[in-house]
């Protein structure tokens, strides 16, 4: 069993068909090997039952904590307010739709302990990775994966991947900087806690679809606003020392 606290933050915009049941599946799965453990359901202003079937969670088990706010901020800043409500010792970040399966999180747990990292993120292409993932989605992330590391030296394969742990020193210290609200908050964390020198390791993941090709909700604009945000965290790195 894990010592200490292992607070989950979940991120959830319209997730009403699935938040309750992602929920008590995540403290059912997880409670296996972590004794003292925390969900922080951050409702996103969704505008459909999400928060109700967060609430209903919170009556049928007391270690869910929800975070609601009436306008939807997008996926960073869900994040992130979730950090702020939680207080373990360890801290992970885990999709609603639990594409990631949260068994997972014992393997990141354990390679936590082991390789005395202090964040261990997932990687799709980790050589023991078990996903099915488009040839497209592929090369547009190695391509990215390049431009991350000449910009930012961070020597990390997948930085989108929605399963990561933190030690809770570490995402304490550096989650008040981010100012990225969309999908590339997981960049400018990252690159937050390798320039004020935290150890970053990687872990292999498994991969379940759970959403028809139709609800896949990365377009082209999220990829163009990735690619600006990405430059505006350039900014705040080299020419404002903004996490130095």
């Amino acid at each position: 069993m894990t010592q200490g606290k292992l607070s989950i933050v979940m991120p959830a915009y319209n997730e009403e068909a699935l938040i309750y049941h992602s929920i008590m599946t995540t403290l059912e799965v997880v409670s296996d090997f972590a004794e003292n453990i925390e969900i922080v359901a951050v409702n996103d202003g969704s505008s459909d039952n999400t928060k109700h079937e967060i609430e209903r969670a919170c009556i049928k088990d007391s270690r869910v904590k929800l975070v609601s706010s009436d306008k939807n901020h997008g996926k960073g800043a869900a994040i992130i307010t979730g950090v702020t409500m939680a207080d373990g010792d360890y801290i992970a970040f885990l999709d609603a739709d639990l594409e990631l399966p949260p068994g997972q999180l014992k393997g990141f747990l354990k390679k936590m302990e082991q390789s005395k990292a202090d964040v261990v993120i997932g990687c799709k292409f980790h050589k023991d990775s078990h996903i099915v993932y488009p040839l497209k989605r592929r090369i547009m992330s190695r391509c990215y994966y390049i431009m991350l590391l000449l910009l930012f030296h961070l020597k990390v394969q997948d930085t989108q991947t929605g399963i990561k742990l933190f030690k809770r020193e570490a995402i304490k210290s550096v989650a008040h900087l981010v100012r990225t609200s969309g999908f590339a908050y997981d960049i400018e964390l990252l690159v937050a806690l390798n320039r004020r020198g935290y150890i970053i390791d990687e872990m292999p993941v498994e991969l379940k679809f759970v959403r028809d090709k139709e609800a896949r909700r990365i377009g082209a604009k999220d990829v163009w606003k990735v690619f600006k945000d990405t430059f505006s965290i350039f900014n705040r790195v080299y020419i404002k020392k903004y996490y130095d």
